[in-house]
């Protein structure tokens, strides 16, 4: 009969696994995202982003600290928006015509040229954040892409593509949260705050 592992032994595992992809995490990619995100800041360009079930959450969650803990003193605010935050609209796009275009419906009518859109999806496949992405670059954004696994038809139609290497989605899921307050630590610093209390 197997060993059932106690709760702390799962833990244990589950945090080393965690802390593999971590130290296999592509950090070179980390720059681009940041210094994009900076420029984007201060041409007051808008900064988009979306994604499905936890990665829903990672955008709203993202957005919220790009607009406001990444602020600094005499520097504008990232203009940040996440495409998962009005379920009306949301809901209507995905009832009247499909859930694949609910994220390039409600960008369609914002989205500019210079503009950045950020794609998360574990898999890099998910067909209404790819949909978002492709109309991004037509208008001329500049596209982002957070995933895993081997990342997915998304790693090959961004900009900037960071794949955490690691093919349990709960732990890219993990790895992207860290990634997101990364980056608004970073944007943080180089812009001379080192800790905005977020």
């Amino acid at each position: 009969m197997q060993k059932v592992q106690s709760i702390a032994e799962l833990a244990k595992s589950y945090l080393a696994q965690v802390g593999k992809s971590l130290a296999r995490l592509p950090l070179e990619k980390i720059e681009p995202i940041v210094l994009r995100l900076e420029e984007a800041r201060l041409k007051r360009q808008q900064v988009f982003i979306c994604g499905n079930g936890g990665s829903a959450a990672t955008a709203s969650h993202f957005a919220c600290d790009l607009a406001k803990g990444a602020m600094v003193p005499h520097k504008p605010a990232i203009k940040a928006f996440p495409l998962t935050d009005s379920l009306p609209l949301l809901s209507a796009w995905a009832n009247d015509l499909s859930y694949d275009e609910v994220f390039a419906r409600k960008l369609a009518p914002w989205v500019q040229a210079g503009d950045v859109v950020i794609g998360i999806s574990g898999s890099g496949n998910s067909q209404n954040v790819l949909n978002a992405l492709r109309l991004a670059k037509e208008a001329g954004a500049t596209t982002i892409g957070l995933t895993g696994f081997d990342g997915g038809k998304l790693k090959g139609m961004v900009d900037i593509c960071l794949v955490v290497p690691s093919r349990s989605m709960e732990q890219i899921e993990d790895v992207h949260l860290l990634v997101c307050h990364l980056t608004t630590t970073c944007l943080r610093e180089i812009g001379g705050t080192p800790d905005a209390g977020v």
